[in-house]
């Protein structure tokens, strides 16, 4: 029997961010994954929201953007068959990094690997159970079966979590019967792309950009000025349960179309096929005890975009308070914060997630009627950032304790240009190694000297910036404001 500190079950995207995390808190995670190999199938297609600006502040930005396999798209996003359109905008609320899942879990599991982490592939959770001090995990290898004892468990395996069953942590939620086909192709030359996104398809006529919503469902498509490369969407409702592990054929997609639309749409190759069904689940908790969940186990949205958002901002979050709690230095209830914290982002998802639901599946006048002003809505500019910022989850503040916090506080830390005597930094630099920051802007040495009994785990610094927005910031690994000092005070 061997020991650890955490064993991360599932090395998805949330699982591998999670055991990164770890490692650069000072933490031994085991990751455990029951498939050999990564899957090759494709699910998301990319990363969009706040995850994209905490990757900046890890220092990761720039070698996730350096793998896309295509152009960076413009700012226009579905939302529940319409768009949110924020191409006229000199600073959109929401971005996009195109970057398929099997990518995406490369460059994650490289990060893991670079700290160090432990990942074992082939190697099947079969049974959990905890005591007040410890969780013992069965495990089947490739050798046969074993046991590992941890401190701590977090399920990262997904949709159909395992270690949530074992847990018996409530997963309620609406599965909704519709089947959704996104791809991404290149048309023939047969087929023209005008300018303003249009199919022209011969023997059929115009598609119009956008969504097109028939008797039988919806089509969208969405294109880059120029290029025939072009994004596909069909949702049908079907009562057909689909094994996801089987993939999408180029023959599933054209005939969904073909049902859709009434027509066939001629296509040369796709560089993605997915399905995928919608469901709107969030766990009555995100702990129980010493087993956690992050990721798909904790939460299931119905509409495209936001899974992975979610999901890593989870590790993230739950990462550094597993950590403080490991090394004997986490105040009471610190991880107890993890479910608070998460589960009101999760709600919050769920909540414009829902919201797209009704937008998409109504089909009566009165449907219409609602996209209709909901579009309109939308061409105005406030209401247009609002919205931005709910998808991306960067309006979200988490609740801190106190009767009058400060309004920075639960609030991501913003970038500011720090002028200090070393020379120009960035909070954003300041966040690279996932560490506590104590930032004095203001000259405040009776403040320092509140951090000085922590001065091994949190690091102080003394900077100037142009507009300060508090005297004192205290910014957690994760990137909040956990606390700040309001000037003059």
């Amino acid at each position: 029997m061997t020991r650890t500190d955490v064993i991360i079950v599932g090395a998805g995207p949330a699982g591998l961010m999670l055991a990164a995390e770890l490692r650069l808190a000072g933490v031994r995670p085991l990751v455990l994954e029951r498939k050999p190999q990564r899957r090759d199938i494709p699910k998301a297609g990319g990363l969009g929201g706040q995850i994209l600006e905490l990757l900046r502040y890890r220092g990761l930005l720039e070698r996730f953007e350096a793998a896309c396999t295509g152009p960076v798209p413009p700012p226009r996003f579905p939302f529940g068959g319409v768009h949110l359109d924020f191409t006229q905008l000199a600073d959109p609320p929401l971005h996009a990094l195109p970057l398929p899942q099997q990518q995406l879990e490369q460059l994650l599991d490289d990060r893991a690997g670079e700290l160090a982490a432990e990942i074992r592939r082939g190697h099947e959770v079969t049974g959990i159970s905890q005591d007040d001090t410890a969780v013992t995990v069965d495990v089947l290898g490739p050798d046969g079966p074993y046991q590992v004892v941890a401190r701590y468990v977090v399920g990262c395996d997904g949709a159909r979590s395992r270690v949530r069953d074992w847990a018996a942590i409530p997963f309620p939620g609406i599965t909704y019967p519709e089947v959704n086909r996104l791809a991404q192709v290149t048309l023939p030359d047969e087929v023209t792309v005008d300018g303003n996104g249009d199919l022209d398809v011969p023997g059929f006529g115009t598609i119009s950009a956008g969504f097109t919503r028939t008797d039988h469902g919806l089509f969208g498509i969405g294109s880059s000025p120029g290029s025939r490369a072009v994004s596909l969407y069909t949702i049908e409702d079907e009562s057909t349960e689909y094994d996801d592990d089987v993939p999408m054929t180029m023959p599933e997609l054209q005939d969904s179309i073909h049902r859709v639309l009434g027509a066939w749409l001629p296509v040369a190759e796709a560089t993605r096929l997915s399905r995928f069904t919608f469901k709107a689940c969030q766990a009555e908790r995100y702990r129980d005890g010493r087993i956690l969940l992050a990721g798909d186990a904790a939460h299931l949205f119905p509409a495209t975009g936001v899974a992975l958002n979610a999901g890593l901002l989870d590790a993230v979050n739950l990462a550094w308070k597993l950590a403080a709690d490991l090394h004997g230095r986490a105040p009471a209830g610190l991880l107890d914060t993890y479910h608070g914290e998460r589960h009101l982002a999760g709600a919050r998802t769920m909540l414009h997630t829902r919201a797209q639901v009704a937008l998409r599946r109504g089909h009566d006048p009165a449907a219409e009627a609602l996209r209709a002003v909901f579009t309109e809505l939308l061409t105005d500019e406030q209401p247009l950032r609002r919205m931005g910022a709910l998808v991306a989850g960067t309006d979200l503040r988490y609740p801190m304790p106190g009767t009058e916090p400060h309004p920075l506080a639960g609030t991501f830390a913003p970038d500011l240009t720090l002028h200090t005597d070393q020379g120009v930094t960035s909070v954003a630099e300041l966040s690279h190694a996932a560490r506590p920051v104590l930032l004095d802007l203001a000259g405040r040495p009776e403040l320092r000297e509140l951090a000085r009994e922590w001065h091994d785990r949190v690091d102080v610094r003394t900077a100037k910036t142009d507009e300060r927005p508090a005297d004192v910031l205290l910014i957690r690994p994760d990137a909040h404001i956990a606390w700040a000092a309001a000037v003059g005070e």
